[in-house]
């Protein structure tokens, strides 16, 4: 038999011809404040359980899931919660909650009331008023709600009466609210007790803190508006944890002593409601301790465990108790160089280390009690992957709950990946992705991992034009760490071509930017650019997160250094490759990624002709005090990596096109960055461009985000294509 094979030359052509008659992407399609952007995600199942029964959410309905075949069954429409509330209609069903596993009540609210609606009666059965509440938090148990009114902490009781906890609320003094600039995984300020009778709650006195003069320019005549912003070295805001006691009307204080250049993170209630435990750090973040305290009282009970880093620790998790077993909780750390779990009794005595190896728990997603089994989320699949496990506390053991590939519980619904489990653990639903899968939703039976598939999203970019993603390993600059990297190839890709190439970079602590999810988790800005003939590099260097200690701490003390010798090994790799212009290289990141690009070319000022950094930290000394001292310490302490480190002095190695592009009361990294590298580039004599969006913040909200890309893709197009 003769095979017949096709010209190299006329199968490129095939290829680029076929190329030009799908369809072409816009910024309108592919960026999130885009206006046809809703279409071009992929689609979605959003999901709650009520008990261990699976339950949907939709605009307008909710209503039962089959788990076996993920057929829908409507229970609710909005047009009769409305009828039945009278008094204005709820915006969206896509909230809606089931509180109760075993009556059919639907948690509802709209601007003046929160209600709770039978579904299976069709009428509404209690009422409380929610009007002007900020940040807050109900809790099933007693109905009562927690929230900010005119700067006060107030609650809500079933009953609807309201009492105003507190007196002294303003700017300076700060009630029920996320407290350390959301460090620490601390996401809010209220922390209801399991029975629903006692609240906790953060108070923040940031009144010693240093304004930093924000200014508003809408106003007819521009107005100052300050931010309270703690820099690296200067004095900070004193914290303190307050306990409400639903009963009696009465508040205590934890008596934690001076809370001056303290931080408490990681706020649990015990199982019977009389214990408040919560971790302890010094300003330093080398020492964290777990100590408990008396609900009742306030007075502290014990100190249970204590860590120590000579570099830093991170707590990012409370503990959290066995729910077969009151005396018993995991505590998560990665004091043997990965994050793991931990076994304690509530006498502070380690029973035993429960996951071990070169991996890290991403997530302690909750419990299945008759198995007496924890659920995990880890990367022990592989470092650029999340998977689902069943630990067996007893022995360890661990049972795959999914397919092994991918991205797992890729939910993030309610801000956390507990909400994936039902009420006993016996269920969870799992949202997955992977390099060629949009989204996959299984329902899995933790008992005996057994799954279903219930739904999966056609391809959103099917018909239009679409990149070659690829993923691969390099080694990192100590010649011995694997750095992961991802590549998005130009459309119509052709290796006899020179491409000009653009690294994106973050770079930073806590984000991972290549992972085992839809296109390695491309960013869609890539594949724009790709359409416009651009090759895309990302690497995730040494300090990223997800890898262990030892990985993310190699940048203490001196940020930027270690990750830009990881990021020129990966020049190094595509400088190896025939098809990349290294006459035509540029770099583009956003925050830490914008402190990479400033920095990337003017350390190597003959490499890049072109960058764009977006919100760039320049010297760390004006950077916040929780992130900016857990890796580079003080300036008083560490004023060698500060010089180092800070991009003022390198200014006038700028060569290249360097457009920086900042929001103008960025509360994140102050404008003050931005602006006195401008200062520095005018006194060296060099050139950057310079654009700013008034009014925005760290990021460009809405359409806004549009023009950035347009932005952004308009600066590669006139100076390194």
């Amino acid at each position: 038999m003769v095979r017949r094979t096709i010209p190299l030359v006329l199968a490129l052509f095939l290829t680029q011809n076929m190329a030009a008659q799908l369809k072409q992407f816009t910024l309108e399609d592919l960026n999130f404040g885009g206006n046809n952007y809703h279409n071009m995600r992929p689609k979605n199942m959003y999901l709650r359980w009520w008990g261990d029964k699976l339950m949907y959410q939709d605009a307008e309905e909710w209503g039962t899931v089959d788990m076996k075949t993920g057929s829908k069954t409507a229970v609710a429409t909005l047009d009769k919660v409305d009828a039945a509330m009278g008094n204005g209609k709820v915006a969206s069903a896509m909230n809606v909650a089931f509180p109760y596993p075993d009556s059919p009540l639907a948690l509802l609210k709209n601007s003046k009331e929160r209600v709770l609606y039978d579904w299976k009666a069709g009428k509404v059965v209690w009422r409380q008023p929610c009007e002007g509440e900020q940040y807050s938090d109900w809790t099933a148990e007693t109905r009562a709600v927690a929230f900010v009114r005119d700067n006060q902490l107030c609650v809500t009781d079933a009953e609807g009466a309201t009492r105003t906890l507190t007196t002294d609320g303003s700017r300076d003094i700060v009630y029920g609210q996320a407290v350390h600039r959301n460090e620490f995984g601390i996401m809010k300020g209220t922390f209801w007790s399991p029975d629903g009778k006692r609240l906790a709650f953060y108070r923040m006195d940031q009144s010693m803190v240093t304004d930093y003069p924000q200014v508003n320019t809408f106003t007819r005549i521009a107005t100052e508006e300050p931010d309270k912003y703690p820099m690296a070295g200067m004095t900070s805001h004193k914290v303190t944890v307050g306990v409400y006691d639903l009963s009696t009307g009465k508040t205590v204080y934890l008596d934690a002593g001076d809370p001056t250049d303290r931080y408490f993170t990681n706020i649990a209630w015990s199982p019977d409601s009389k214990t408040v435990y919560m971790i302890e750090l010094n300003r330093d973040q080398t020492d964290m301790a777990l100590r408990s305290y008396d609900a009742a009282s306030g007075k502290r009970k014990a100190t249970l465990y204590t860590e120590h880093d000579d570099k830093y620790v991170q707590p990012m998790t409370p503990i959290a108790f066995l729910p077969w077993d009151d005396t018993k909780f995991l505590l998560q750390s990665q004091r043997d160089g990965y994050n793991h779990l931990y076994l304690f009794d509530t006498e502070g005595r380690e029973l035993r280390q429960v996951t071990s190896g070169k991996w890290v728990v991403i997530d302690l997603v909750g419990f299945n009690k008759a198995k007496k089994s924890a659920i995990i989320l880890s990367n022990e699949a592989s470092p650029i992957q999340n998977n689902l496990y069943a630990v067996d506390l007893k022995s360890g053991r661990r049972t795959l709950l999914d397919n092994g590939r991918g991205m797992h519980a890729a939910y993030f619904g309610r801000g956390d990946k507990g909400g994936i489990l039902s009420a006993s653990g016996k269920w969870l639903f799992d949202h997955y992705t992977e390099p060629d899968v949009p989204r996959d939703i299984c329902v899995t039976n933790t008992a005996t991992a057994a799954s279903n598939r219930i739904f999966s999203a056609p391809d959103p970019w099917a018909g239009y034009a679409v990149p070659e993603y690829s993923c691969g390993t390099i080694k990192a600059a100590d010649d011995s760490t694997d750095l992961y990297f991802r590549m998005v190839k130009p459309i119509g890709f052709d290796p006899a071509k020179k491409y000009p190439t653009v690294v994106y970079v973050y770079g930073g602590p806590n984000v991972r930017n290549v992972e085992a999810g839809w296109h390695y988790a491309s960013r869609s800005w890539e594949t724009y650019m790709a359409q416009k003939g651009y090759l895309l590099f990302i690497l995730d260097n040494r300090g990223s997160s997800d890898r262990g200690r030892d990985f993310e701490q190699a940048t203490f003390r001196h940020l930027g250094q270690e990750e830009m010798k990881d990021q020129m090994r990966g020049v190094a790799y595509l400088k190896s490759l025939a098809y990349v212009d290294t006459t035509r290289m540029g770099v583009h990141g956003w925050s830490y990624g914008g402190f990479m690009t400033t920095s990337l070319m003017t350390t190597y000022p003959d490499v890049f002709k072109v960058g764009v950094a977006g919100g760039p930290v320049i010297d760390w000394k004006w950077y916040e005090v929780m992130y900016g001292e857990r890796y580079m310490d003080t300036p008083e302490a560490n004023p060698e990596g500060y010089a180092q480190t800070s991009l003022l002095a390198k200014a006038k190695n700028l060569k290249g096109k360097l457009q920086i592009i900042i929001g103008m009361n960025d509360p994140t990294v102050v404008p003050q960055h931005a602006l006195q590298f401008l200062n520095a580039c005018e006194e060296a004599g060099t050139q950057p461009d310079f654009f700013v969006y008034p009014g925005e913040g760290h990021n460009m909200r809405g359409h806004k985000s549009v023009h950035l890309h347009e932005r952004i893709t308009q600066y590669f197009e006139d100076y390194l294509k």
